[in-house]
């Protein structure tokens, strides 16, 4: 199941976000555009840890 079919209207502000972010100028320093490999892995497993669990 699908975002879409879960829950329509979150998925529609994300896709609404996406063209804002695609078709405007952000003017505010600290908003920064992760790239989309960056948005994958944040969506992934691993967004179930926290980063003070890694010993790096």
């Amino acid at each position: 199941m699908g975002l879409d079919e879960f829950d329509p209207e979150i998925a529609q502000s994300i896709k609404d976000e996406t063209d804002r972010e695609n078709n405007t100028l952000e003017m505010i320093a600290s908003e920064n555009f992760v790239s989309r490999e960056v948005q994958e892995a944040q969506g992934s497993v691993m967004t179930n840890k926290y980063a003070e669990g890694f010993s790096w």
